[in-house]
């Protein structure tokens, strides 16, 4: 019986669909092909000085698409955010890879990246914005009496 779950266990793994993990590192150098349009800036911030014909990718993961204020997106892209598509490292290394394809030939991007498209995405992963959930309770700081101090 022991044998059996296991199997099952196993083979179902062999199921499931792989998610896309990227190389944050490569993906930053395979972002020099982005950044003739795109640029990564917060507030005044630059983390990658760029063109401006794409929107600014700083946070674009956890996004949802087509909203980056003051930039015009295609009708087409605009649409899937209205539907709800909020951009994660698959969906975007997706999006990457042929836009025209992900969005029914409406896309305004025309740059298609065949290879990297994970990594590329991993590296923009790292210029997410993180925001602490509302019901999250605050972390004891370090040496107070709030702290956890049980073994």
């Amino acid at each position: 019986m022991k044998y059996h779950i296991i199997a099952v266990l196993t083979l179902s793994m062999l199921a499931l669909p792989a998610l896309a993990e990227g190389d944050a590192a490569k993906g930053e150098d395979e972002f020099k092909k982005c950044k003739a349009c795109h640029m990564i800036t917060l507030d005044k911030q630059v983390f990658v000085k760029g063109g401006r014909s794409g929107p600014n990718l700083y946070g674009v993961i956890g996004r949802t698409a087509g909203t980056y204020d003051g930039f015009k997106y295609s009708k087409a892209l605009a649409a899937a955010g209205a539907d709800g598509l909020v951009w994660d490292e698959a969906t975007l290394a997706e999006f990457i890879k042929d836009p025209k394809a992900f969005l029914g030939d409406r896309s305004k991007m025309t740059f298609r990246m065949k290879k990297n498209a994970e990594d590329v995405a991993a590296y923009l992963a790292t210029f997410s914005i993180t925001e602490p959930e509302e019901d999250a309770p605050a972390a004891p700081l370090e040496g107070t009496a709030e702290q956890d101090t049980a073994d």
